[in-house]
Formats: structure tokens, sequence, C-alpha cells
């Protein structure tokens, strides 16, 4: 005999009640247990709504005209990022010797009284000849208030590309301008 009573069970778990506080502000006073049941649901997933964007992350993150500030820096140090927030750098990495010594590009994070080099990419050669390197450089940083993102390259050193903000310093997330939502 099957039996086709619906059993339901309380879930108590904290993880799990602590995501839906934070996906869902509103229910964050509810105060009851999550429920499991035996009962086969459709599920939709509304979790992308829920974290504030419908758009995947390789979309939301994509390279957009008028969202990109633009920055080459060579043989000097420049800060490129003093707002709070999450932010994606991308651009190309070059250095170029004629002789022997050490040519490089970093990238350091300043909180207004200490420097921490974050990202260092250097190329060293012991021979006196010509010679190039080139490194493709893709990465999200996070400055919280006070902070910010400075690249120093050598004098044949140079990190040309751009930067947008992907998330406020709340994690709410900006999508690419021109985005517009239906």
């Amino acid at each position: 005999m099957i039996n086709n009573t619906p059993e339901i069970t309380q879930v108590t778990s904290e993880t799990l009640q602590a995501k839906i506080r934070e996906l869902l502000p509103s229910q964050q006073g509810f105060g009851n247990d999550l429920q499991a049941s035996n009962v086969i649901l459709p599920i939709i997933d509304l979790t992308a709504t829920a974290e504030g964007s419908g758009l995947p992350v390789s979309m939301q993150q994509a390279l957009a005209f008028g969202s990109q500030t633009a920055f080459d820096v060579s043989n000097t140090t420049t800060s490129i990022i003093s707002g709070t927030g999450f932010w994606r750098v991308t651009c190309g990495l070059q250095t170029i010797y004629d002789a022997a010594g050490t040519q490089s590009v970093k990238f350091s994070m300043s909180d207004g009284l200490s420097t921490k080099d974050v990202y260092n990419w250097t190329n060293t050669s012991t021979v006196s000849a010509f010679g190039a390197q080139f490194l493709d450089f893709d990465k999200v940083f996070f400055l919280s208030s006070g902070d910010s993102l400075s690249i120093t390259a050598t004098t044949f050193g140079r990190a040309t590309g751009s930067y947008r903000q992907i998330a406020d310093v709340n994690g709410n997330l900006v999508n690419p301008s021109g985005y517009i939502s239906t």
C-alpha cells in the first residue's frame, strides 16, 4: 500500500536560516523554522533575482564602453582606484629589456598607513640581449573605505588596460553601463 499523505519535517539549520535571511531580507522577522516535505514540488529558481541581478556573473562583469576607465602606466607609480567596492581590472602587462637587469609591473594596495604588494610580475635577464614578455591580467580587487590600488612599472615595464566597478562596498552588483533589465 502506498502512503499518499505528505510528511512535513522541521529543518533546524542555522546556516540555511541565515542564508534565507540574507537573500530575503523581508523574511528576517518571520521566526518559524524551515520545513521539508516528501511531496515533489516544481521549483522556480529566483536566486539571481533575490541577489539583485538577473545576469549571469560572466555577463554582469562584462567590459562596457561606458563603464571602463582606461589607464596606461609605464616608468612610474600611479594610483588607479581609490573608491570603495569590488573592482575588475583587466590589462596587458609587458616588460622589455636590452641589457641584464630586472623589469617589473606590480599592483599594490594601501589603507593610507601601509602598503602591500598584492601582485608582482617580474622579468629578469642575465644577458645583454633584446627581449620582451607579455602577460594578460584579469583580477577582481576589493577596496574598503580609505583603501587604494596602485600600479608601479619600472623603466621598461608597462600596464595598459582598464577597470570598472562590479559591485559596491556592500556587495550590491553594478551592471555594465547601458544594460537595461527587462
